[in-house]
């Protein structure tokens, strides 16, 4: 049996699934449903409590109202503009310091770093044969399904993988940490090799680099990269290290945590909820309506950038969802404060490969794009663009495969989720368990001969 293909019975058996289905929109205010966990004003349901990170997108004025602000983001209460401003002006890597904060909520001094960073770099190591026995024997087209398999192995690898105390889940959260990045350029390397035949490349983890660095050496057959190419990935991996507690992947890892399963199931449920395109593929959607718009219309003309997104809206262009992708954001409104800090490195990095023209294009769609939405859309908290519309394009002007936009996403997130599975650990000690109204009335049972 092909088990790939969907075989008539089975689109019978949909069919009955799909007719038998009487929940409807309306049924949700009627009920007081908050749908995806969020009031009708898109504020999210409050399910816990948190000292890992905040998100501010509003501000009460004079008048005791809450109106849009300047969007903000802090790691354990520090700005990330400070965070990223220090370590920019200091001339160093930010991302390793961004872990400490998140892990231990406290910055740490030059040894601690240094020490720490130390730790980490010991820790990029994989099982014996692991590489060979998990990700050479079984390449996949998906790096995010293979980042989930290798998570679950290195389970059967570990002499205590079910101890949930603090110090065990620290262990594992920084050996994971450190781990992620080789299993996601493996992967890659060996869909690259498998499918698509080219080369295998294979380099081991230099011990002086850092996250940033050795993601670059790892993944570049010649293993050379340039100082402004390892800075900008390091700053993409500290925007993109944690964002609240409520976003899907981490509230995942709370509610997966909850429930006392050990560190490796939690984090690769986390890794299950990023793959989705609703949550960590969105940059990918940007690149991809950015190449269209290439094939479609002039680029350098505002007319055609307008037409072009108008008819987006309109679902006449591109994947026609009615979406312009990297506009907006369920919080901010005025601003997303990782995608301002990532533009200005962004406008840099297209300096140095020659790729002014995309920069430009990218700052025509920004300008444009929340126009069109204010007129024809009723938006009132305002539009801006979000990190993923400028992750995407630095993530193409460091020669980095689509395949591994995600697993990028996810070697930085993964600081934010084992910071919040130890703070679940060590706060709730309660399962998480939302409630669900049913909505089907009592039936009688029908004895088969009467069906």
């Amino acid at each position: 049996m092909d088990y790939s293909k969907i075989t008539p019975y089975v689109r019978e058996l949909a069919a009955i699934s799909d007719s038998n289905n009487h929940i409807t929109p309306e049924m949700y205010p009627k009920y007081d449903v908050k749908k995806g966990l969020r009031d009708l004003d898109g504020n999210g349901v409050v399910a816990g409590l948190t000292e890992v990170s905040d998100i501010k997108a509003k501000e009460v004025n004079e008048k005791g109202e809450a109106v849009p602000c300047d969007g903000r983001l802090y790691y354990r209460g520090v700005d990330i503009r400070d965070i990223v401003r220090g370590f920019l002006e200091d001339g160093r890597y930010g991302f390793e310091e961004c872990v400490y904060l998140l892990l231990f909520s406290k910055l740490p001094n030059k040894n601690e770093l240094e020490e720490f960073s130390r730790y980490l770099s010991d820790c990029r190591t994989l099982p014996p044969s692991f590489v060979r026995d998990m990700i050479l024997k079984a390449p996949g087209k998906d790096m995010m399904n293979i980042l989930s398999r290798c998570v679950l192995a290195l389970y059967t690898y570990d002499e205590n993988p079910d101890d949930i105390s603090v110090p065990n889940v620290l262990r594992q959260s920084l050996n994971l940490i450190a781990q992620l990045p080789m299993i996601a350029v493996y992967a890659y390397q060996s869909f690259r090799h498998y499918h698509l035949g080219k080369t295998l490349v294979i380099h081991y983890p230099k011990p002086e680099y850092n996250t940033a660095e050795n993601l670059l050496y790892l993944l570049r057959e010649n293993g050379e990269f340039t100082p402004l190419e390892a800075k900008i990935l390091d700053l993409a991996l500290v925007l993109h290290a944690e964002h609240g507690g409520g976003n899907n992947s981490t509230f995942t890892t709370h509610v997966v945590t909850s429930s006392g399963t050990d560190t490796y199931s939690a984090i690769s449920a986390a890794l299950g909820s990023l793959k989705g395109p609703r949550h960590g593929g969105a940059n990918i959607k940007v690149m991809q309506m950015f190449d269209n718009m290439r094939e479609r219309i002039d680029v350098t003309s505002d007319e055609e950038i307008w037409q072009y997104l108008s008819d987006m809206l309109d679902k006449k262009e591109f994947d026609r969802q009615g979406l312009i992708y990297g506009m907006g954001h369920a919080v901010y409104s005025l601003s997303d404060p990782r995608a301002d800090i990532l533009k200005r490195y962004a406008k840099r990095l297209s300096e140095e490969k020659g790729l002014e023209d995309d920069f430009n294009m990218y700052t025509k769609v920004e300008e444009i794009a929340p126009k069109i939405i204010a007129e024809r859309r009723k938006i009132y908290k305002g539009v801006s663009a979000n990190v993923d519309f400028y992750s995407g394009m630095v993530y193409k002007m460091l020669g980095l495969p689509y395949e591994l936009f995600t697993p990028i996403f996810a070697i930085a997130r993964i600081a934010g989720w084992s910071a919040h599975r130890i703070e679940e650990i060590q706060n709730a000690g309660k399962i998480i368990r939302p409630a669900y109204i049913n909505v089907k009335e009592e039936q009688k049972y029908i004895p088969m001969s009467d069906r």
